[in-house]
């Protein structure tokens, strides 16, 4: 899984994407351990289809809020807003140390693992990167071929091409490769 679009809204979108491997219970308790959503250690014994199809909904809100946004706003979306901003306005998990069994404290949430709870956090903060002008200047779609993950493009002098240089990069610069040794065949 995927997990360097620079937001967990982000995250969402690219780790729900067609053919990203989150078609179940198992691939949703994979991906919010992997985010950040849910301590490594925590029991998620709940996660279901109900759990994968309201992630879903989650995602395909997110996408096209986001999408709209990098295609300059304009109004767009307005039936994902309201479905993003009342998920957002629902309490998000809390944390609470705990001790381990060597005594060591250790992040745990409190009071139990709540899907509305874990899809209020990511809404959360899909509601602060949309309505943040730095964040959102930030936002950028992949360049490379056949990719259409989104992230933020936080580099040095913002000139990120790729959602990730060892993914989408390196097969840009493979090809570009082929294509000079080809041409050099040619000539």
């Amino acid at each position: 899984m995927w997990f360097d679009s620079g937001r967990v809204c982000l995250d969402l979108v690219a780790g729900l994407a067609p053919g990203e491997g989150i078609g179940d219970g198992e691939g949703l308790r994979r991906w919010l351990a992997g985010a950040g959503l849910v301590p490594g250690r925590t029991p998620l014994v709940r996660v279901g289809p109900d759990w994968v199809e309201a992630f879903r909904t989650l995602r395909a809100d997110v996408e096209t809020l986001v999408r709209a946004e990098l295609a300059g706003g304009g109004g767009a979306g307005g039936e994902a807003l309201a479905r993003v901003n009342a998920l957002a306005a629902g309490p998000t998990p809390g944390l609470c140390a705990v001790r381990d069994h060597e005594g060591n404290l250790v992040r745990e949430l409190c009071g139990g693992v709540e899907c509305g709870a874990l899809l209020a956090a990511v809404a959360r903060d899909a509601v602060e990167l949309l309505t943040d002008p730095g964040e959102r200047a930030l936002l950028r779609s992949c360049a490379g071929e056949g990719c259409s993950r989104v992230y933020l493009d936080t580099s040095r002098g913002h000139r990120r091409r790729w959602c990730s240089s060892e993914l989408c990069g390196n097969r840009e610069r493979v090809a570009r490769h082929r294509r000079r040794a080809l041409a050099a065949g040619s000539a």
